[in-house]
């Protein structure tokens, strides 16, 4: 049964300090390339304390964040030229969607002024080109990495057979009851399967990132989002994974049982995976 929980921000609050998010040193050198003999200094505080230590604090504030005040800062400023412009290509990069720059902009037009915006407005159209508004969905994982809290962790090399697509795995909880981020790329699902166990079992998933899918035998997909949570029985036979055009991520959490198993079936074949939306 799929539900949303208020539990799950008791859950990250119980595994945030577990797990630490990854930080990603930031590597810059448009100031030495562009003043490194005639502002020296100024070139090494923009490369390597700008970018080389504030924005590499990632692990406190994403990319992706980071991203969104820079540009409302400088929009506020009215400085569209050239380094606004290298800002939006970052932001976009850093998997900020057109629908989040059109509305971040809208927003900020009431408090920064209606010109403002309309200059903002023409140098974004320039950066988001693809047509598709939400087009970090489908893009790289490293943009899609900065928008979820938990890390996706490696390629799950060990379970590939039992998965159409790549998948990730990140294991957050080991001790106790085990925690582990799933991470789908767009269009990868698991075999159908089944989660066994002589007395209690099953696994729960909560969804914390992107949109994606569970089914059950029988029964209708169920589409996922951040914040919607599945219990799955042992003994029911189910599939889960990413939209076909969209990342997905969610927790794994094992069920207490006894003698836990999981029983890999038949893959899921494009004539069911392809009536999704």
């Amino acid at each position: 049964m799929k539900t949303k929980v208020a539990l799950l921000a008791l859950l990250v609050t119980l595994i945030f300090p577990i797990m630490a998010k990854s930080q990603v040193k930031i590597q810059q050198t448009a100031g030495r390339d562009a003043l490194g003999e005639f502002a020296p200094e100024f070139a090494r505080l923009n490369d390597d304390i700008l970018f080389g230590e504030v924005w590499s604090r990632n692990n406190l504030l994403s990319l992706h964040d980071r991203s969104i005040v820079t540009v409302v800062a400088l929009m506020s400023q009215g400085l569209t030229d050239s380094s606004f412009k290298y800002h939006l290509e970052s932001a976009k990069k850093n998997g900020v969607t057109q629908t989040e720059i059109a509305e971040i902009l809208t927003h900020a037009a009431f408090y920064a002024g209606w010109p403002k915006a309309w200059a903002a407005f023409r140098m974004a159209k320039e950066v988001w080109t693809d047509g598709n508004a939400d087009s970090v969905a489908a893009g790289s994982l490293e943009a899609y990495a900065q928008t979820i809290i938990f890390p996706v962790g490696k390629p799950n090399d060990a379970y590939a057979k039992y998965f159409i697509g790549q998948s990730y795995t990140a294991p957050v909880v080991t001790d106790g009851v085990p925690v582990v981020n799933v991470t789908f790329e767009p269009g990868c699902r698991n075999n159908w399967h089944v989660h066994k166990a002589t007395k209690g079992g099953g696994q729960t998933l909560v969804c914390v990132g992107g949109r994606g899918y569970y089914q059950e035998w029988g029964k209708e997909p169920v589409e996922l989002r951040p914040g919607d949570a599945i219990n799955i029985p042992a003994g029911v036979k189910h599939w889960h994974g990413a939209a076909p055009d969209s990342w997905f991520s969610h927790l794994a959490i094992e069920v207490p049982g006894e003698n836990n198993s999981t029983e890999w079936l038949e893959p899921v074949g494009d004539e069911v995976y392809s009536k999704l939306k």
